[in-house]
């Protein structure tokens, strides 16, 4: 737990940051708020790994049980599932199969990217605002040198405190924020592919049933027939 001097010592800290380090505390909030909903929201689009989910819509549609496959991409929280079943919707009603299932794969990569922008924001901003701070801190500094008309240390402490506050604030926010941006966009990127090579896979396999020849019916002869073959001999 912590003691009261090191609970004194935090405040001083920020006291002495300023305004840019209630900024940056609010920034890395939003922060750490994104990056727990995005990991959380991957890690349950992942629970289906692409092969398990492919092998079991390619057995529902070769036993031309499409109600199967359907209840499979109901089932699934991949995006796999509305790209699947958008593909299998437009070849019962006879549109098309891939334009179906491209459209799909952009909704869900829309889905994906949400909230990433404002993530990269923060942390492309975040040292901005540090910096600005430290701008702040130094500015602060040189107008109590000028007041006090003496140049000793103990006068310029204070702001040069918060320059430096205000810096290792905003890198605290921005390098998490980044690492994490980049780890996101690369699960984004491997999310897509799966989807595209999901539509690959689904209408290759709904065109083979498309294509399946049927055996024509036998003809049947009757005794007539011949008969009537017999008259004309």
């Amino acid at each position: 737990m912590l003691s009261l001097l090191d609970i004194s010592k935090l405040a001083s800290i920020v006291k002495a940051g300023g305004i840019t380090f209630y900024v940056l505390a609010i920034i890395s909030v939003i922060s750490i708020s994104i990056i727990l909903y995005k990991f959380c929201e991957f890690a349950l689009k992942s629970s289906m790994s692409r092969a398990r989910f492919v092998s079991k819509i390619a057995a529902a549609i070769k036993k031309a049980n499409t109600k199967a496959a359907l209840d499979i991409c109901q089932r699934t929280s991949s995006p796999m599932g509305p790209v699947a079943k958008s593909g299998i919707m437009a070849h019962l009603g006879k549109h098309s199969v891939s334009e179906a299932m491209d459209r799909e794969i952009m909704i869900e990569t829309v889905k994906l990217e949400k909230f990433t922008t404002v993530l990269g924001t923060i942390g492309s901003v975040s040292v901005y605002i540090g910096l600005f701070g430290t701008v702040l801190g130094i500015i602060r500094a040189f107008h109590d040198m000028s007041t006090m008309g003496s140049g000793g240390i103990s006068v310029v402490i204070s702001g040069v405190s918060e320059a430096l506050i205000a810096t290792a604030a905003g890198l605290f926010v921005a390098v998490p924020a980044v690492i994490a941006y980049n780890f996101i966009m690369k699960g984004i990127d491997k999310f897509v592919v799966n989807m595209e090579y999901c539509a690959s896979a689904v209408e290759s396999l709904l065109n083979v049933k498309k294509q399946t020849p049927t055996m024509p019916p036998r003809p049947t002869f009757y005794s007539d027939d011949f008969d009537h073959g017999e008259d004309h001999l």
